[in-house]
C-alpha cells in the first residue's frame, strides 16, 4: 500500500510498500491490509501504526481525521501528528496535548455561541425598536 498522512499545512508521512495499517475510530481498532476493498473512516486521537519490510512498526499520535483507502492508496487526514519509538510516551502526548485541546477548542465554541446568541437577542431588539 501506499501511505501518506495529509496535515492542514504538509505532508507528513509518505511511504510505499507499507504492509498494513493499525488505528483507532470510534468503534475501536481498524486494521487496513493490502487486498481489503476501499473505504472510508473517522479516526479518533490516538496511535496509529504503520508496518514496512525497511521500518518495521512505526508509531504515529494523531489527532482526529479521516482515513480513506481506494485501490493501493491510503490517505490519512489529521490536524496534528507526532512520530514516536516509545508507545508509552506517544500515548501520554495524545491524552495531553490532543484531548486537552480538545476541550479548550470546545470552550472556545461554546463562549462563541453565546457570543452569537447575545448578538442575535440584542440585534432583534434594535430592529424592534
Amino acid at each position: 500500500m501506499n501511505l501518506k498522512i495529509l496535515l492542514p499545512f504538509k505532508v507528513f508521512v509518505e511511504k510505499a510498500g507499507v504492509l498494513r495499517i493499525v488505528s483507532e475510530t470510534r468503534a475501536g481498532s481498524f486494521g487496513l491490509l493490502p487486498h481489503r476493498r476501499d473505504c472510508v473512516a473517522a479516526l479518533e486521537p490516538g496511535i496509529l501504526i504503520y508496518e514496512t519490510a525497511d521500518d518495521g512498526e512505526v508509531f504515529v499520535a494523531v489527532d482526529g481525521g479521516v482515513l480513506v483507502k481506494a485501490g493501493p492508496d491510503v490517505r490519512i487526514s489529521v490536524r496534528r501528528a507526532m512520530v514516536g519509538t516509545d508507545l508509552g510516551q506517544l500515548r501520554q502526548a495524545v491524552e495531553q496535548e490532543f484531548l486537552a485541546l480538545d476541550e479548550r477548542e470546545q470552550n472556545v465554541r461554546s463562549v462563541m455561541a453565546k457570543l452569537e446568541s447575545g448578538f442575535l437577542r440584542r440585534f432583534a431588539t434594535f430592529q424592534h425598536d
